[in-house]
């Protein structure tokens, strides 16, 4: 019996061994399509555009001497480059904020509606699934053309919206104010219904008002919601290509054009994969360098709060 025993306690972890090998093999063959696809559009373009920026590779894949930094030391030495970033950075800033503040009131209002909120819901989310080429053609032609656009007949003015180099910059901010702030809004509206109601009836017995209430419950409860939004909006926005692209091409002159846009101009239209690959670089650093200043700042503040 002893004998028995022994043997089939030393045969379970053989039979274990070979369970948790087959179970591998079959997790690794029901993730290959995965893999294949991860590695193909992300992992080969990310290693592939690294070893550009270090060449003098042009669109058609000849001409892949290596040159070093050359295509950093002249992109940091670019005028033009410096000013794209200067325009993603600025669009950054006057699109984050009207975004945040603008998604919360929306959210505020709807969640102390008392009636037909889903058709509330609705209209402040459906511009969000709108198609960029749908919204950019839809602002240029019918709200910012000069003659007979909307905005000029309901202002009596004839503004050059998308034509002035002092208006282009904001009337792309508005435009993608309207069709992304759904996004923000119905984060912010799950996030308020997630909050205790009796949190509410306490401080109602003890006569706080409807301020009071905002400022000491709901702003405080919705602080981590509010941290997420900030950085997905500031990673979103820097990141701007459609609109600007499909609105003015950068123009007029180059008072929006992005950096992303400058990357694809120099890259698909000046053939200089290897000098865009190196802009796209230098934009890519910029992009973890924000992301990382953000996640220490809201660590430090949840530690703080803590």
């Amino acid at each position: 019996m002893t004998t028995t025993v022994a043997a089939s306690t030393a045969v379970e972890p053989a039979e274990r061994a070979t369970v948790r090998r087959s179970w591998t093999q079959h997790g690794l063959l029901f993730i290959a399509p995965f893999l294949a696809i991860y590695v193909m559009f992300l992992l080969w373009p990310l290693v592939y555009g690294l070893w550009a920026s270090f060449t003098s590779v042009n669109i058609a894949g000849t001409n892949a001497e290596f040159i070093g930094f050359a295509n950093y030391a002249e992109a940091l030495s670019d005028p033009r480059m410096w000013t794209s970033l200067w325009n993603t950075v600025l669009f950054t800033v006057l699109s984050t904020i009207p975004l945040v503040l603008l998604g919360l009131a929306l959210a505020l209002l709807v969640h102390n509606l008392k009636f037909m909120r889903w058709l509330w819901r609705l209209s402040f989310f459906s511009s969000f699934l709108l198609p960029s080429a749908v919204v950019a053609l839809l602002w240029r032609q019918m709200i910012y053309q000069p003659d007979f656009g909307l905005l000029n007949q309901l202002l009596g003015t004839d503004i050059l919206w998308l034509g002035d180099p002092g208006m282009a910059m904001w009337s792309v901010v508005l435009t993608t104010v309207w069709w992304t702030v759904g996004f923000n809004f119905l984060l912010y509206l799950a996030a308020l219904q997630s909050i205790p109601e009796h949190l509410y009836e306490a401080a109602a017995i003890d006569g706080a008002t409807a301020w009071h209430k905002l400022r000491y419950i709901t702003l405080p409860m919705l602080r981590r919601t509010t941290g997420l939004i900030v950085v997905l909006q500031i990673l979103a926005s820097l990141k701007v290509f459609d609109q600007i692209y499909l609105m003015t091409g950068g123009g007029p002159g180059d008072s929006t054009r992005p950096i992303i846009e400058y990357a694809y101009d120099v890259g698909f239209t000046g053939y200089r994969i290897g000098y865009a690959s190196a802009v796209s670089y230098i934009f890519f650093i910029l992009i973890v360098v924000v992301s990382l200043v953000q996640l220490r700042l809201f660590r430090k503040r949840a530690e703080g709060v803590s």
